[in-house]
């Protein structure tokens, strides 16, 4: 088990779901979880090393896309990045886990979660303008042993300048990229999360 230094996470469990309705891939109807997802009544936080090898519950991951003329933001997963089972993937998702550290007056609600992907997109990024955030998709994909213990909630951040640079070497080769190249030459090399991201929302 890997040693997450105590670190806790938001997490629903795996039965929600599965009632919400269980899918592999791109979800676009949002409202359908988003509500239940974020229903304090529903999720609570949960140790890291424990949920990162317990199928029975989905960690709740923001995935946030950025988007600037046309053009989407691209990566390649660094050694120094939490997830090792991701290393050396592409990527266009920038995604992270919510913490305690995140709660405000609705306690594990919709304010907690959207805090949450703030502080994640201003730990990794670097962002010269203002940007508009939408929740679009929900990914999940339980294929592997990654994706069965993740659920993840898509976000696309369309920014009004290409000014972006990492703030972590987790993220290595950051560059805007055409949906062509994403859909081309890119596209082996990325990691199943971004795929099903590119193949039906890009």
């Amino acid at each position: 088990m890997r040693d997450y230094n105590g670190e806790e996470i938001l997490v629903i469990p795996r039965a929600l779901f599965d009632e919400l309705g269980s899918f592999q891939g791109i979800q676009t109807d949002v409202a359908l979880y988003l509500e239940a997802i974020l229903d304090p009544a529903n999720n609570f936080f949960m140790d890291r090393a424990n949920a990162e090898e317990d199928p029975s519950h989905k960690q709740i991951i923001p995935y946030a896309i950025f988007h600037h003329d046309g053009r989407f933001l691209h990566y390649t997963r660094g050694k120094s990045g939490g997830e090792s089972r991701l290393h050396a993937q592409g990527s266009v998702g920038i995604g992270g886990h919510i913490n305690p550290v995140d709660e405000r007056a609705d306690p594990l609600g919709r304010k907690t979660y959207l805090a949450g992907v703030e502080r994640e997109i201003e730990e990794e990024l670097k962002i010269n303008g203002s940007h508009e955030n939408r929740i679009v998709a929900l990914l999940n994909d339980d294929s592997n042993e990654v994706g069965a213990v993740h659920l993840g909630v898509v976000h696309i951040f369309d920014l009004d300048t290409d000014e972006v640079s990492s703030g972590e070497d987790a993220l290595a080769n950051l560059a805007f990229q055409t949906k062509e190249d994403l859909k081309g030459e890119l596209h082996g090399s990325l990691e199943t999360w971004s795929k099903f991201c590119v193949d039906t929302l890009i």
